[in-house]
């Protein structure tokens, strides 16, 4: 009985996880709103160039938002050498503690 049990927890604690993990792949579409940079050469965070874009969570903290590998490339141009305001949407993921988004659409001010 004991046996069975503890391999009903088993069961149990590994869909909770397993399902915590598939609904967090999933993303969240949202617009943000903050200054699109350079990850390393405005931020200093990187040791490569990458399109982030800067903007305020809820609770009004700068979080910086890696664009995705297509959207890096064709926007970074732009914010190189000069940070610029706009807005980005797409869809938002996370994956060791770094914020990514799949852009759809930006827009500079």
């Amino acid at each position: 009985m004991r046996v069975l049990l503890a391999s009903m927890f088993v069961v149990a604690a590994a869909a909770l996880v397993l399902g915590g993990v598939h609904a967090g792949d999933k993303g969240d579409k949202v617009t943000l709103k903050g200054t699109i940079t350079c990850a390393k050469c405005d931020l200093g965070k990187e040791t490569t160039c990458m399109t982030v874009i800067v903007a305020p969570d809820k609770d009004k903290k700068d979080v910086t938002y890696y664009f995705d590998k297509d959207a890096s490339k064709k926007f970074h141009g732009k914010v190189c050498t000069e940070a610029k305001k706009g807005t980005v949407e797409g869809v938002v993921t996370t994956k060791d503690d770094k914020k990514t988004i799949m852009v759809t659409k930006v827009t500079f001010e």
